[in-house]
């Protein structure tokens, strides 16, 4: 397959100083969506994980790397930038997914640049495996770092989570193709 430059590379030209604004916008908007709450059962439903990968199909993989890095460094060094504005020290159960956010920049990104952000399925197809990295990051935190069980892990970490990020899918892979056209 032939790369494609990322999306906003088409309507932004290449330069440090876009480079470091997109990376930092992408933080930032992650930070913002973090704090999006829609109320669902059993768990709601936040925009941080929609964003994550919006912001790597959009950005490519080296922007959405750092992009995440870069929120990750702002949480660590304790601003409040995760989910429902918590402290690093009440994410603990949560690090694992926050650091899935930079495996899943890295391959939605890289997806990207191989077509999959342009047509309906390719971006459902992306989305999930971006989803997939977060929940094994997360899910494994949960095993190794908490010490549950696999099961317990699954039930909690990942089964309450499967609807909203399918819908968040569902919401990008109407969004993405359509910028594209524009594009075109």
């Amino acid at each position: 397959m032939t790369a494609v430059s990322p999306l906003v590379d088409r309507f932004i030209p290449r330069s440090i100083a876009t480079d470091m604004s997109l990376v930092l916008s992408g933080a930032l908007l992650t930070a913002v969506a973090a704090q999006v709450q829609i109320p669902m059962y059993p768990v709601p439903m936040t925009l941080q994980t929609f964003a994550v990968l919006l912001i790597a199909a959009s950005l490519g993989p080296v922007r959405a790397v750092a992009s995440m890095g870069l929120y990750v460094a702002m949480g660590a060094a304790g601003l409040p930038v995760f989910a429902a504005l918590k402290p690093l020290s009440a994410v603990m159960p949560t690090a694992g997914y926050i650091l899935g956010f930079l495996a899943a920049g890295l391959l939605v990104g890289f997806l990207a640049t191989r077509g999959f952000s342009s047509t309906p399925a390719r971006v459902a197809i992306s989305f999930a495996a971006g989803s997939a990295i977060i929940y094994l990051f997360g899910a494994g935190w949960l095993v190794i770092g908490l010490g549950m069980t696999t099961a317990a892990a699954l039930a909690a970490g990942v089964l309450p989570f499967l609807i909203g990020d399918a819908i968040k899918a569902v919401a990008a892979a109407a969004l993405l193709p359509l910028a594209w056209k524009r594009v075109r």
